[in-house]
């Protein structure tokens, strides 16, 4: 279904990485902490469209690398344009409580629910809850997920990625969550989360970065280029991505190759395009989409719903 349709809409990205990144062998590990990323409950979310809960694809069968790419790159964009929309709704519903006086039981709830979710541990309601639910409840810049994506999961043909649909190797901790390492250590107690589908592994990676004590500094540089009103990049961001990987530095700049070998700023181009207009409206018609491809590049964001 998707191999033909998705790979001619990516041919213009395309063009810039025919060859490379297959060259990159996945990390299995990741120091973190294991959670579906679910969000606390807000009316203006509407339930996951159909598509989101799609297994992973069979990428191991493409025999042509760019055409796997293209497919791989596809079928990840739309999920990250849904994760991230959803959560620039919460962001603007979080920044419509600042402006209250007073709040609601269920506004407090919410807000207790997002703080304890995210690691804000602030009193209810105060300035310092705000500022730091906001600096957490942040979006993601594509590029980074889909270098990193297909860095750990070996462009979604690892055991872990076709068994547990994990994509950037996040652990968990409690027996039976997720599949065994066949190279864990005697002693160790860890297992690769395993989550419903695709989505479920975009959005807790994106919790992960969002509340981990290790990216405090992707959340800052995020933070400073707000402030600074620069363009989210994903090459800006991998900066905090040096304690993701035991390799530290290395790592971090073989994601930043996989960004640029792989013409991912593309796809933050785009994502930008898509957000030009964040009115509570578009973003709903966004996570509303009916159909994956309304959410690709060079595709009419007006009629998401429609598909």
């Amino acid at each position: 279904m998707f191999a033909a349709a998705r790979s001619l809409l990516l041919v213009v990205p395309m063009v810039a990485f025919a060859i490379g990144g297959g060259l990159y062998e996945p990390s299995e590990r990741l120091a973190s902490d294991n959670n579906s990323g679910s969000e606390p409950a807000l009316s203006s979310l509407p339930g996951l469209p159909a598509w989101a809960r799609e297994k992973l694809p069979d990428f191991s069968g493409y025999q042509d690398t760019t055409e796997k790419k293209a497919a791989f790159f596809s079928f990840l964009y739309p999920r990250i344009v849904l994760a991230n929309s959803r959560i620039l709704i919460e962001r603007d519903y979080l920044d419509s409580l600042t402006q209250k006086d007073t709040l609601s039981k269920q506004e407090h709830t919410w807000l207790a629910a997002q703080s304890k979710r995210l690691r804000v541990d602030e009193e209810p309601g105060s300035p310092e809850q705000f500022a730091l639910l906001k600096k957490r409840l942040d979006v993601i810049p594509p590029s980074l997920i889909m270098a990193q994506a297909a860095n750990e999961s070996a462009w979604g043909t690892s055991r872990f990625a076709r068994r547990g649909n994990n994509l950037f190797g996040q652990w968990c901790f409690s027996k039976g969550c997720g599949l065994v390492p066949l190279s864990r250590v005697e002693g160790a107690s860890h297992e690769v989360a395993a989550f419903p589908t695709p989505y479920h592994s975009v959005r807790a990676y994106i919790q992960n970065l969002n509340r981990h004590n290790s990216y405090q500094v992707l959340r800052d540089t995020r933070q400073d280029d707000r402030n600074a009103n620069e363009q989210l990049s994903g090459l800006s961001l991998a900066r905090g991505l040096i304690s993701y990987s035991e390799r530290g530095e290395e790592y971090v700049d073989e994601i930043r190759s996989m960004i640029r070998y792989n013409n991912l700023p593309y796809y933050d181009t785009e994502f930008r395009s898509i957000l030009s207009d964040l009115s509570p409206s578009h973003l709903k018609s966004l996570i509303s989409a009916s159909a994956e491809q309304a959410l690709l590049p060079g595709q009419s964001t007006g009629s998401a719903a429609e598909g």
